[in-house]
């Protein structure tokens, strides 16, 4: 067996580094060795408490915590603690939920380090939409069923238009593509409404996968017509991927075969 080539992290350095949705098994080797030699880490709210765990004794641990509707760290005191420390020789550890550069504010980040002329380095992670499509079994890409995948967020910067959703359905329907929503439960009667106006069926299936790869993971299976009432019904709530397509109705099938013993919840 080859040796697995390593370069070490530097000091005086910042690195954004993907945590993936939870489970510390779903970590890149990569991202563990930054973990490890991080002297400061810098945590989003979403980073499963076992993989800061994972962090030496001595590592100094920030929690830096951005979550709509709650009081949230700003981004322009994460890029100055950022760039204050990367210049006091630390090495600089942002360690984000998913990949950090799928909804993760990576590009706004490695922007400003630049511009400052701090070095950066991004180390990607397993994004949730991925991760909540694999734990049910789900591909995202079929050759019977889906041609391509979008990735989408159902959270619109503030002040911002929100998604052309009918649009977006339209468009979905026409190239027979998946579509994978981040953030989008308080959007999901917008999501409902505009996907069906573009002519998904409403019987297309969905996929709501809570806390996708922990322990606490619940997945709930429906149909497009029925998003915003099996949400309120379920209880599911944020962070909750939704996975809408053809692809998802394959779930109930892939579970029976990998034998799991939690079936999906179902409703119609």
């Amino acid at each position: 067996m080859h040796a697995i080539a390593t370069t070490p992290l530097a000091a005086g350095r910042c690195y954004l580094v993907g945590a993936g949705p939870g489970d510390p098994e779903l970590l890149t080797l990569r991202a563990w060795r930054a973990i490890q030699a991080a002297t400061l880490l810098l945590v989003d709210d979403l980073v499963s408490a076992d993989i800061v765990a994972l962090a030496p004794a001595a590592t100094r641990t920030i929690y830096v915590g951005k979550r709509g509707g709650r009081a949230s760290t700003s981004q322009a005191f994460i890029e100055k603690l950022m760039v204050m420390a990367a210049r006091q020789g630390e090495t600089v550890v942002r360690l984000k939920g998913g990949d950090p550069f799928i909804f993760g504010r990576g590009g706004e980040e490695v922007a400003h380090l630049q511009a400052q002329g701090v070095q950066v380095e991004v180390i990607n992670g397993i994004t949730s939409g991925l991760a909540a499509a694999t734990s049910l079994g789900v591909p995202l890409t079929h050759r019977d069923y889906a041609h391509g995948v979008v990735f989408v967020t159902g959270h619109a910067k503030p002040g911002g238009a929100p998604l052309d959703w009918r649009q977006l359905g339209a468009t979905a329907e026409a190239m027979s593509l998946s579509l994978v929503v981040y953030m989008g439960v308080g959007a999901a009667p917008l999501i409902e409404a505009g996907l069906l106006a573009g002519g998904l069926a409403p019987d297309t299936p969905v996929a709501l996968v809570q806390n996708a790869s922990l322990s606490s993971q619940r997945s709930v299976l429906t149909s497009l017509s029925c998003l915003v009432s099996c949400l309120q019904g379920s209880g599911l709530g944020s962070p909750c991927m939704m996975v809408i397509g053809r692809v998802a109705g394959l779930a109930d099938a892939c579970l029976l075969w990998q034998g799991l013993v939690k079936p999906l919840e179902r409703q119609a």
